[in-house]
């Protein structure tokens, strides 16, 4: 039996924070960890290659947090922009539905 059309959910504005912030913390801890595992590689195959003993604070420091707060505010606003254009599009689609 067919059935009557479907209704789409209202947007809600106020999910727009959350789920920004959701995807930059996200994304920032991945970015951190990726970079911190490429840092600390790089840090023991200098010091291997200069036959010293690797100081991986620097991994830390000078690699994995500049790359991550880059990356995370990088996320944040590409984030919030793709949000609030997905939030005015489905409020758009909802009037026109409603009317329609």
């Amino acid at each position: 039996m067919p059935q009557g059309p479907t209704r789409s959910p209202k947007p809600r504005w106020f999910m727009i924070p959350v789920r920004v912030l959701l995807v930059t913390f996200l994304m920032t801890l991945l970015s951190f960890s990726i970079s911190l595992l490429l840092g600390i590689l790089g840090v023991v195959a200098g010091a291997k290659a200069r036959g010293a003993s690797p100081n991986l604070t620097v991994a830390y420091r000078l690699i994995a947090l500049p790359a991550a707060g880059v990356v995370g505010g990088v996320v944040l606003v590409s984030a919030i922009v793709l949000e609030v254009r997905h939030y005015r599009q489905a409020k758009a689609l909802a009037e026109i539905e409603r009317a329609g």
